[in-house]
């Protein structure tokens, strides 16, 4: 086969994305963030390194922060995924506890990692969600994250507030 009859072999796939169903034909060699991104139109998934590593691409496919630059699109069909436009159904809807969270701590500078933050900060909290949660945890958690502007402080405070809120620990 071909370089160019690769790029033209094209499968059906089917997922839900932030709650809706979707039928998409795909190609081959489809990344999940350009699905995402350059043809759903859902720009808060943002590309930073391409290769799995700043997090930038965060998003959660079955109930785990995965990183999107590195996924097939293939792979998506039969999952649920969340991007950023899915903690907060719609532009006219009210923002998730933890994105107000991240605004009232002060945990959003140029906003480019903060998508990827939140996506996994909220996985981790969800898989979690029995547990005490410490700062070392959510460190651990995030570490797969990159910020070049916060220096992680407000964000890491802005986590922990809010795990502590929705335990009811405020």
């Amino acid at each position: 086969m071909t370089n160019s009859s690769k790029k033209r072999a094209l499968k059906t796939i089917s997922f839900k994305l932030n709650q809706d169903d979707y039928t998409m034909e795909i190609n081959a060699d489809e990344r999940l963030l350009d699905l995402i991104r350059n043809r759903l139109g859902l720009i808060g998934t943002k590309e930073g390194c391409g290769g799995g590593e700043c997090g930038a691409c965060t998003i959660i496919m079955n109930g785990l922060a995965v990183n999107s630059c590195i996924i097939p699109a293939a792979r998506a069909d039969g999952a649920e995924i969340t991007t950023i436009e899915g903690l907060s159904k719609g532009m006219d809807e009210e923002l998730h506890p933890l994105q107000k969270s991240f605004l009232d701590k002060g945990a959003v500078q140029c906003g480019y990692c903060t998508p990827g933050m939140l996506l996994s900060a909220k996985a981790f909290l969800d898989q979690n969600s029995d547990m005490e949660i410490s700062r070392d945890d959510i460190k651990e958690a995030i570490s797969g994250n990159i910020c070049r502007c916060t220096g992680y402080q407000k964000i890491i405070e802005a986590i922990y507030s809010y795990s502590l809120e929705r335990k009811g620990n405020h």
